[in-house]
């Protein structure tokens, strides 16, 4: 999807036809898997936390996610465990106490503590939010972007995204030529590793909205901005007038694109989540269980990547329908729809494909960057005449300037 459009796109702004799209299956299957195939300076990136996994409760099994160090200290707090003797000593300390309660009463007590846990659903959910959910909001004249030799040249994208799915979309938009500017707060660092992986071709700043300096620096980006990408849970960027009618009011043809983690409606809509609590929620864990009956796990972060590239397809979509029609768009994903839409609607089908049987190291190269040397998968969008790689590394986390190039 993400290839057509970005082929789409190109061929109106140029008025010529559209090129040819041909995705090979390898270039997925290895791009779906990229922070596996990553080495910083010949190093292996660090994956889950020791507290982060499976574990057994009272009355089935519950998944934890504490990879950032605020997620971990509200499970701790959330099961009254002092955090002290280190995580391999915790791992114990946290097993026998999630063995002693039931899975849904874990669920709830580290939600309510700002933490992250999910009981283990014993079937696959019925089918879920809707895949991509796009509303054309407002009347403005079209904003025309000029012919170009890369679909998303000169395109503004405010990057408000964090780990997995939105920093893939926007690395994939980056890829096409888009001025990609991800914006963080100071006081929420973010993991190195995942930043090196994700954050081909952009730049990073950091602004404290709460700040009046920062505010006004932030402003300044958003009047000059053609799309606005954010990753977190809904509302919580509200108390900062960030909700998408009224920046779509403020910048008429701007287009807003939101990303969560269970869909926008519903008990869950304000939850956080990430891949893996979603698989565990939705039964795609119950599904992949091992023959013992412990929950397993997609062979790649398949809900992450595979939304990253449906919201870089649907903003690219939004960026041609720009072109012709004007206006703004606001667009919503979740990985919980992601979910839904694999569970559900799409089928099996028999034969080999070109990602059953083959050698990564052809979609694999590797890129100077501060970090030092990175090996890294290659982007799998192709199109006749799409860039191979991103013209840019990584820069480091927050060093750069809140502005555009």
């Amino acid at each position: 999807m993400a290839s057509l459009a970005a082929a789409e796109l190109l061929a109106l702004r140029n008025r010529v036809p559209v090129p040819a799209v041909r995705v090979n299956e390898a270039a997925v299957a290895t791009a779906f898997v990229s922070e596996r195939h990553l080495r910083i300076a010949g190093r292996a990136p660090t994956s889950f936390a020791p507290l982060s996994g499976f574990w057994q409760a009272a009355d089935g099994w519950v998944r934890t996610h504490a990879n950032y160090p605020h997620h971990r200290a509200r499970l701790l707090s959330a099961l009254d465990i002092a955090d002290t003797g280190g995580d391999q000593v915790l791992v114990g300390v946290l097993s026998k106490e999630l063995a002693s309660r039931p899975a849904g009463e874990v669920q709830e007590s580290v939600y309510a503590a700002g933490g992250l846990a999910v009981a283990v659903a014993s079937a696959p959910a019925a089918a879920g939010p809707a895949l991509v959910e796009t509303r054309h909001v407002g009347q403005s004249s079209p904003r025309l972007l000029a012919p170009a030799s890369v679909p998303a040249q000169d395109v503004r994208v405010l990057d408000l995204t964090r780990v997995l799915a939105g920093p893939v979309a926007t690395r994939t938009l980056a890829l096409l030529g888009a001025d990609v500017l991800r914006v963080d707060a100071p006081q929420l660092p973010e993991d190195p590793d995942t930043h090196t992986d994700t954050g081909m071709g952009k730049r990073s700043t950091l602004l404290d909205l709460s700040s009046p300096g920062d505010r006004h620096a932030f402003e300044d980006l958003l009047s000059q901005a053609d799309v606005v990408v954010t990753g977190y849970r809904p509302g919580s960027l509200d108390r900062h007038g960030l909700t998408p009618d009224v920046l779509m009011d403020r910048y008429p043809g701007l287009i807003v694109a939101q990303l969560c983690a269970w869909g926008w409606s519903g008990t869950w809509a304000e939850r956080r989540g990430f891949d893996s609590l979603v698989q565990a929620g939705t039964g795609i864990a119950a599904i992949e269980a091992t023959a013992d009956g412990r929950p397993g796990v997609l062979p790649a972060q398949a809900l992450d990547h595979g939304t990253g590239y449906l919201l870089a397809a649907a903003v690219l979509r939004a960026l041609s329908d720009r072109q012709t029609t004007g206006g703004g768009r606001h667009l919503r994903l979740s990985l919980a729809g992601t979910a839904s839409w694999l569970l559900h609607d799409i089928h099996p089908t028999s034969g080999q494909g070109e990602a059953d049987l083959y050698d990564p190291r052809s979609w694999l190269t590797e890129t100077e960057s501060p970090y030092g040397l990175l090996r890294h998968a290659l982007a799998p969008v192709h199109y006749d005449g799409a860039p191979a790689n991103w013209n840019r590394a990584p820069t480091r986390w927050g060093t750069d300037l809140p502005n555009w190039a």
